[in-house]
């Protein structure tokens, strides 16, 4: 069956959390966006832990930590909005996050630090969070990080494109561009036909490399989730070493994550899974008595230098949103504002000069980008 003869104003490839932020925001401005989705199951979103943490994830001062705060500072009115149109639960929680430290040197951070983070020893940490093992010496308590349920997320925000009239168009493989020898993109050809409109957006994640040579490749995670036989012990999402827990207000425990450079391999593994639980036991051995209730596994869009990709593309109407790696739900609402900024206004902002694709230096490929 063809669908898209009709020419469409905005044509997003992608129909994972970036393409639907971009979708909700531009739409909201009063544009009509068309979603093109592979299959909404694949994308990132579904398997990230929800973590709001440039706090804890020790960012360096630069670019990327200005990006990561500035969405972090955006949350509560993003979530709002969306709760608003949905009349759905979100489940943002700005819980806090504590980092645990077994080694005395990680005791002095070099990281931007926020005025109310501050360092707990063991004596303190007990009145935060109780259960830790020998090993850990203290925590760095963040308390503006925090969390959003992504099985919420992911309901909020198709239900939300839906309210704003967003067409959202599942199972379709994009497979190539077709543009003019002036440099602007013409159509999409597709599994189900061709598409065309005025300006289009790519947020492909993970599989971003299968239309432009960019470099975006696949990391895998491994995560699982926990239940508790009793009361939960954790009130804070724990940022540790090759590690993360997050518990939801549900009770459910997340555990996470492995990074794995397997391209798209499919599946967990008895290793990935057996070392995510070796140091979740290790941090807090209450959790050796927690059920185990879920395994799955994601892709996270990772480029060389860990950044992503957002901001014009190497075609006349294409603009990039893409690569974001961990970070890709922290970063949903101000990669949904600038680059609607950036789309209906041609207004391009500091936080993007440092995302562009250019740094790499790349050339269109011939077969994806073709005359």
């Amino acid at each position: 069956m063809i669908l898209g003869d009709e020419q469409r104003d905005i044509l997003i490839i992608g129909g994972g959390t970036m393409g639907l932020a971009i979708a909700i925001e531009l739409a909201l401005r009063g544009a009509r966006p068309t979603v093109l989705s592979r299959q909404f199951r694949e994308a990132a979103l579904h398997a990230a832990a929800g973590m709001l943490a440039p706090q804890a994830e020790g960012l360096p001062a630069g670019a990327m930590w200005n990006l990561c705060t500035a969405s972090r500072n955006l949350y509560p009115s993003w979530i709002d909005k969306l709760e608003q149109l949905t009349g759905m639960d979100a489940g943002y929680w700005p819980c806090g996050i504590l980092a645990p430290v077994t080694d005395a040197g990680q005791r002095d951070r070099t990281h931007p630090m926020e005025p109310d983070s501050r360092w707990l020893d063991a004596s303190e940490l007990v009145n935060y969070q109780s259960g830790f093992g020998e090993s850990v010496l203290g925590a760095w308590w963040f308390p503006q990080d925090g969390q959003v349920n992504t099985c919420n997320l992911a309901k909020v925000l198709v239900s939300a494109a839906r309210v704003l009239g967003v067409e959202v168009i599942e199972g379709i493989t994009v497979q190539r561009f077709q543009r003019t020898p002036q440099g602007n993109i013409t159509a999409l050809e597709s599994d189900r036909g061709r598409w065309s409109a005025g300006l289009y957006i790519l947020a492909t994640g993970a599989w971003a490399q299968s239309l432009l040579p960019l470099p975006v490749t696949p990391r895998k995670g491994q995560m699982l989730a926990l239940k508790p036989s009793g009361q939960p012990l954790l009130n804070h999402v724990i940022f540790g070493d090759q590690l993360y827990l997050v518990p939801r207000r549900s009770g459910k425990l997340v555990v996470g994550a492995t990074s794995e450079d397997v391209g798209f391999q499919e599946g967990t593994t008895v290793a990935g899974l057996q070392a995510l639980l070796n140091r979740a036991t290790a941090m807090i051995p209450e959790l050796a008595r927690y059920e185990v209730i879920d395994t799955w596994w994601g892709y996270r869009p990772a480029t060389p230098d860990d950044l992503p990709i957002l901001g014009e593309g190497p075609a006349a109407n294409l603009y990039l949103a893409t690569g974001h790696y961990r970070n890709g739900i922290l970063l949903a609402p101000i990669t949904a504002k600038l680059m609607a900024n950036l789309i209906l206004h041609q207004t391009s902002d500091r936080h993007l000069k440092a995302f562009s694709w250019q740094r790499f230096n790349l050339q269109p490929r011939s077969d994806n980008l073709c005359s």
